[in-house]
């Protein structure tokens, strides 16, 4: 078969890997279809692109993955999970599904190409890391034709996980705040990670296991100052060198987090990495190929950068603030008026209200105040919260210009103080925007 006819199926197709992999096939000449749980987000990120909906949570036998195999020369996994969101989750994505991928695969003659990570294996200091190095022990066992590639920190046009937290912190002003400066961490750049994909299905780099990694790492501190280099802000006037206690409870408010839906680049699987650093050994695929992948500042000197990806940094940085403020303002808003219930009801009588509809009025959107504090804390909601936040600004508004026009004129300016509120509910709507 010609390589340019090659039917591919890549998992994880709309994520940060999984998109470029998926552009970088199709521009090579091959048949893409991605895999992923939502086609609502593929088509948002990969428009045009074939895609199949389908869970690895619920792909767990070697027959569950046979309709998706159907006309498929070759199978690239991109797909992985940081941690569990849900008890055994990372054991499910990370290897029972691939153990059955790896026999069905086998069984048909399918190539599969396994995107893994630096340091996965047995012996790694987290079960994200022994997880994925279990998944490669059941692709190798299975006899699937197989090429397993285990990039370091994957730096691409897009920010997402490690990559997105570098920007973050880069777009501190002034200082350049980071723990563990000395950690040493490999980088690639998606392009190249892309390209040994595709040399991979074409046959081009022989069955094995390659690190993808450049030939000297970099420590962390080096690696930031590029980073904010490349965006285009001014140097850190210092390097705030954070204390090493403070990583875990940073790292267990934001495991705390994750369990309402926040996958936070901060949570404590992603500490352990940094703390025994990204490594890995470029020989061999330097050897396979005869040329090894780019360092650091050439990736970032081939990537533009611009207003957008500062944009972009400072937004990130800032949405946590945002979603934290909104939940406390709203949940205030609501304690206030059930604390000040009989004040607030006053407002009311004193435009003819009835004294139970006036309470009744106030409990009620008091609780809705609360509901909506509550809700964009849990990340499903969030974004959706934010809308209803901004809706019932407008209720506010509309209610209270019909019914006490002169609260515009009030000096303290409650009714002017509720626009900039939701402003904030608009703003960190889009914010909260996925991918």
């Amino acid at each position: 078969m010609a390589e340019n006819t090659k039917r591919v199926l890549v998992l994880g197709a709309y994520g940060f890997i999984g998109a470029e992999v998926v552009r970088a096939l199709r521009a090579a000449g091959m048949h893409v279809t991605g895999l992923g749980r939502s086609s609502a987000q593929a088509a948002r990120v990969l428009p045009g692109v074939s895609f199949v909906q389908g869970d690895l949570l619920q792909l767990l036998r070697p027959e569950d993955w046979a309709p998706l195999l159907q006309d498929v020369d070759a199978v690239v996994n991109c797909a992985g999970v940081l941690q569990d969101m849900a008890p055994g989750e990372l054991e499910a994505v990370h290897h029972t599904a691939i153990a059955a991928l790896g026999a069905a695969c086998a069984a048909r003659g399918i190539a599969v190409a396994q995107i893994s990570a630096a340091g996965a294996g047995p012996d790694a200091g987290t079960e994200f890391m022994r997880s994925k190095g279990r998944g490669d022990a059941a692709l190798r066992a299975s006899g699937a034709p197989l090429r397993v590639l285990k990039p370091g920190l994957v730096i691409g046009q897009n920010a997402y996980g490690g990559t997105g937290l570098l920007r973050m912190l880069a777009a501190v002003p002034l200082v350049q705040p980071v723990a563990l400066p000395d950690a040493p961490v490999h980088c690639i750049g998606m392009a190249d990670l892309a390209a040994a994909v595709a040399a991979a299905l074409r046959g081009d780099l022989p069955h094995g296991t390659y690190d993808l990694v450049e030939d000297q790492p970099q420590m962390l501190a080096e690696v930031l100052a590029e980073t904010r280099a490349w965006l285009g802000f001014a140097p850190a006037r210092r390097l705030l060198r954070l204390p090493g206690w403070l990583l875990p409870p940073v790292a267990g408010c934001a495991d705390a987090l994750g369990r309402l839906g926040w996958r936070s680049p901060l949570r404590s699987t992603a500490m352990a990495e940094i703390r025994s650093g990204v490594r890995g050994d470029p020989d061999p695929y330097l050897a396979a190929m005869g040329q090894g992948v780019v360092p650091l500042n050439a990736i970032y000197q081939s990537l533009p950068s611009g207003r957008a990806q500062r944009l972009d940094a400072r937004m990130a940085l800032l949405m946590p603030v945002a979603v934290a403020v909104l939940s406390l303002f709203w949940l205030a808003s609501g304690l206030i008026g059930l604390w000040q219930l009989d004040t607030a009801a006053k407002v009311l009588m004193d435009t003819r209200w009835g004294g139970l509809p006036a309470k009744a009025s106030v409990l009620f959107w008091s609780f809705a105040d609360i509901a909506l504090g509550l809700a964009i804390l849990w990340r499903p909601w969030a974004a959706r919260a934010c809308l209803g936040m901004a809706g019932v600004s407008l209720i506010y508004l509309g209610a209270a210009t019909a019914v006490t026009p002169q609260m515009w004129a009030d000096p303290l300016g409650p009714l002017v103080k509720v626009l900039p509120g939701l402003l904030l509910a608009l703003i960190t709507h889009q914010l909260l925007q996925e991918r």
